[in-house]
């Protein structure tokens, strides 16, 4: 039994701070779509979910990407179809991209928006994210590697380099890390990702402890058990979302990470990568 779903990753975690945040502030996703029913559907349900919708465009020829998710107990694989999807044009029109980031306190960027951009359109992506930061937007990385979207691991190492020192928070995972960069503990993340300049950074690390560095504080987390763990799908993405609305809204850093813990605990329970919005009312 196969069941449709809208996902992904920097759209789940803007999905549920819209959900966290309400009115307090505007959540909107950046990306691009087709003009066929299914694209339809999409943007129709995250204009339902209170997200602002505006900065999606419209691609005549293509349309949305499809992949499908394989359990194996709790733990997922991936399948994907998305090589002629509408996203990979994000930045085909610049200015457009542009004028979609005006005025945000945050962008949040992901290793998956670059993989599936061409060099010379993450080129157009880098520029209109600096035009964004001198204008006062900080911009967020969440490294979120897939090697099969990269051609190689240099490729990927040199672009996520570019991206770094655009930086603003970083919200990498151990296990990603390791795999590229041969990081042997999350500690020595925390340390390399330190290394560059960045000025707030939280590793991610499953069931492990977490490490921070923000607000010149240096610290370890350790995340309280998930009783119920039927999905790992997007339990990252709702750590990020967690951790992001508590940040927005003034919370220290250990604060936010357990708020984005206990975010990331509810979706785990529950199939698929976001949580039900029923569970956010009832909150």
């Amino acid at each position: 039994t196969y069941r449709r779903g809208f996902a992904g990753d920097t759209f789940n975690t803007i999905w549920h701070m819209g959900q966290l945040l309400g009115d307090r502030a505007r959540c909107g996703l950046v990306s691009r779509v087709g003009r066929d029913a299914l694209s339809e559907a999409f943007v129709a349900e995250l204009a339902a979910d209170g997200l602002d919708v505006s900065g999606i465009s419209r691609d005549d020829a293509r349309s949305m990407g499809l992949y499908l998710i394989e359990l194996t107990g709790a733990e997922r694989s991936f399948h994907y179809w998305r090589s002629a999807s509408a996203a990979r044009g994000l930045a085909d029109d610049p200015e457009a991209l542009a004028k979609a980031m005006e005025g945000a306190a945050l962008v949040i960027v992901s290793g998956i928006t670059l993989a599936i951009l061409a060099p010379d359109r993450r080129a157009a992506l880098f520029e209109v994210l600096d035009q964004a930061r001198a204008k006062g937007s900080r911009i967020v990385f969440d490294p979120n590697l897939r090697p099969r979207l990269w051609s190689s691991s240099e490729e990927t190492r040199a672009t996520y380099a570019a991206i770094y020192a655009r930086t603003d928070i970083a919200l990498p995972s151990h296990d990603d890390e390791a795999a590229l960069w041969g990081d042997a503990s999350a500690e020595a993340t925390l340390e390399r990702f330190a290394k560059l300049g960045i000025p707030e950074i939280v590793v991610k690390n499953g069931s492990g402890t977490q490490y921070y560095r923000a607000d010149g504080v240096v610290g370890s987390a350790s995340p309280p058990r998930a009783e119920t763990v039927r999905d790992t799908s997007g339990a990252g993405d709702a750590f990020n979302a967690g951790y992001l609305s508590a940040r927005l809204t003034g919370a220290p850093v250990a604060d936010a990470i357990r708020a984005g813990q206990s975010l990331s605990i509810q979706v785990l329970a529950h199939p698929g990568a976001r949580l039900p919005k029923d569970q956010f009312q009832r909150r």
